[in-house]
Formats: C-alpha cells, structure tokens, sequence
C-alpha cells in the first residue's frame, strides 16, 4: 500500500466535516459573486454594486467585488485539494456548502445589500417586486436544498473519498 492510500484508508467518514463545508461555501459565495457580476453586471448591465455615486466609482466598486469573488474561489480550492489530496473529500458535503454558499450570498444580497443599505436594486425604473420575490427565492430554495444535503451528511454515511 502506498503512503497515499494509506493516508487514505486512516481517514474516519466525518472527519474534516468542517474544512468540506467550509470549502464548498467559500466555492459558492464566489460562484454566485461571478455570475451575480457577469450577468447583472456586466451583460445585463443593470445595477453596479455600488450605485449610489458616479459610474466610474460603481465600475471599480464592480471591480473590487469580482476580486472578492475570485478569493473566495481560490481559497476554496485550496481547501479542495487538501482534503482531496488527504483522502477526505466529502462529496456531498461539499455540494452542500456551495448551495448553502450561493444561496446564502443570494439572500443577504438580496435583502440586506438590496434593502438595508440601500447600495443597488436589481433593477431600476421597474416595479421591483418581482424582481425581489424572485432573487430571493431562488436563495431560499439553495439554502434549503443546502441544508438538507448537510443534515444528510450528518450520520456520516456517504463519505465518498476521491
């Protein structure tokens, strides 16, 4: 057996249960900034993230959000390649963060950044309801769909190892 297959097999199924959903939510948060950013963004061209000053201070407020979003990427696989590379990646769990990721990036946008603050709309010079009922929608059914992967996860019981 090689030191590789052996780090492999002494892993217990739930071990590194944290570093799987971490990594998939990092992966998610920076998933849905991406598409957030290319689609609304960018293509649409619908809202900056900050649209409360000039365009050129909304572009670089877009800029510095696609960064975030990208570090968020980056240090999840970094985290991916480590559990992957100690025999601990936990499939399902980390399909489960990323939803959890995506959706919960999702609905704070959507009602805090969107809401609370005051930083941008989806949309402007539209009625906005439907816009908002969906956006925030689609979070919900994320986090959800999210959590109940994760609470699956819990017995430990598909700890599929790549």
């Amino acid at each position: 057996m090689t030191d590789h297959a052996a780090r492999r097999a002494a892993v217990p199924p739930g071990a590194h249960r944290a570093r799987n959903t971490l990594s998939g939510v990092l992966f998610g948060i920076g998933l849905a900034a991406f598409v957030d950013e290319v689609v609304f963004h960018q293509l649409l061209r619908w809202h900056h993230f900050y649209d409360r000053a000039s365009t050129d201070v909304g572009l670089i407020s877009d800029g510095l959000f696609h960064a975030f979003g990208w570090f968020a990427v980056v240090a999840s696989l970094f985290l991916f390649a480590d559990l992957r590379r100690r025999g601990a990646l936990w499939w399902t769990r980390w399909v489960a963060g990323v939803l959890l990721g995506a959706g919960g990036f999702q609905l704070y946008d959507g009602l805090v950044q969107h809401k609370l603050m005051g930083l941008h709309q989806i949309r402007y010079e539209v009625d906005l309801l439907p816009y908002d009922l969906t956006w925030n929608l689609v979070a919900v059914v994320l986090v959800v769909t999210g959590a109940v992967l994760l609470v699956r996860t819990r017995a430990g019981g598909d700890a599929v190892r790549a």
